[in-house]
């Protein structure tokens, strides 16, 4: 269960999170679904982590079809670091907050199945949340691909043009933040607001970070501190993921408003646009508007012709990339867009419900 955050301080009442002694050990934590190919790769780069202490490794395993079982309990049997922990829900705040129950140590670090930690990344995380006495602290994520589609969706990803320009899909200067990616977390100050909320299959994390600020806590970005991201591999699992992701954040806005970033209302704005261009297109056609009225409504048609400009633009400035990877560009970010902001709409309207991101379900 979480909190009500209308139950918790207000953001004014500055608190540092608890102390924690060097050396007394660090918590790995990571959901799984299906990883076959991504797992071993981003468990061998959570256990090279240099800590000053003992690590555990906790794997929350979903139902998996691709062998994915197989191989983290063959990992777990390898090295006694690694737990597994059964989330037969399959949802990732349930299989997040099973890990953290299994858990030992004050330091919690989330790790995604589909990511990779950089060398360093928990040692510099620790000595920010030890400098700031902040209760969570994340960085960058750095999008990479090993096909034309993949490296499209990673150039998307590393882009303003992409993601809107969230502070950990770039770089800056170490600041506060309204979120963190994946998290480096202070147990005492997690467990003290309610861990994650399970009714949220995506956002949990954002919503977390909310209660973590309400009740006083600092939740800090690190430029420093860089994940490697590996994308969804085709264009339907992506279309899935951004349609979910998009549907739980209108979800949030019913929930909590305008305390979301205005960045979420622009993919929205997009979807409307675009329908709102297809009309004046329709209604042109048919000959229903004609003279001035059809020429003021035509007005519509500017901005989306600057959008197709600035998307031609984002795929032709890839200097290093094939062909292929840009011409996939000039799918994969309009995807990106209408699907989240499709989503968005639909989530706010009728909220999310029982949504769920089959990205992963069906390879």
């Amino acid at each position: 269960m979480r909190n009500d955050p209308s139950s918790t301080r207000p953001q004014a009442d500055r608190r540092d999170a608890p102390a924690v002694p060097a050396g007394s050990g660090v918590s790995f934590i990571m959901p799984v679904l299906n990883e076959v190919d991504y797992l071993q790769d981003a468990v061998a780069s959570t256990l090279a982590q240099e800590v000053d202490g003992p690590i555990e490794l906790v794997i929350a395993l979903a139902p998996s079809d691709d062998g994915t079982t197989e191989l983290a309990h063959r990992l777990a049997a390898q090295d006694d670091r690694i737990t597994v922990v059964d989330n037969p829900a399959a949802d990732n705040p349930v299989g997040l907050n099973l890990a953290i129950r299994a858990s030992q140590y004050p330091t919690i670090v989330r790790v995604d199945a589909h990511s990779e930690l950089s060398p360093g990344y928990t040692m510099r995380a620790i000595e920010t949340l030890d400098r700031t006495r902040a209760a969570n602290v994340g960085g960058t994520m750095h999008a990479e691909g090993r096909t034309p589609f993949q490296r499209a969706v990673a150039a998307a990803y590393n882009s303003k043009i992409g993601l809107g320009g969230g502070a950990y899909h770039g770089s800056g200067e170490e600041s506060e933040a309204e979120s963190a990616y994946l998290g480096v977390m202070r147990r005492a100050a997690i467990e003290e607001v309610g861990l994650f909320d399970e009714t949220l299959r995506r956002g949990s994390d954002w919503e977390m970070n909310l209660r973590l600020r309400q009740a006083g806590y600092r939740v800090m970005f690190d430029p420093k501190l860089s994940v490697a991201y590996w994308p969804r591999e085709s264009w339907i699992q992506l279309y899935r993921q951004f349609l979910a992701t998009g549907r739980w954040r209108g979800e949030l806005v019913r929930r909590y408003g305008f305390r979301n970033s205005t960045r979420y209302f622009a993919p929205p704005a997009l979807v409307v646009l675009l329908g709102a261009a297809a009309l004046v297109a329709s209604l042109r056609v048919g000959g229903v508007v004609r003279g001035a009225l059809a020429a003021v409504l035509s007005l519509v048609f500017v901005p989306v012709a600057l959008y197709a400009l600035v998307i031609a633009g984002f795929s032709a400035v890839q200097s290093a990339a094939s062909m292929r990877q840009k011409l996939w560009s000039l799918a994969v970010v309009p995807t990106m867009h209408v699907a989240w902001g499709a989503g968005f709409i639909v989530g706010v309207v009728r909220g999310a419900r029982d949504t769920i991101d089959t990205s992963r379900v069906s390879r």
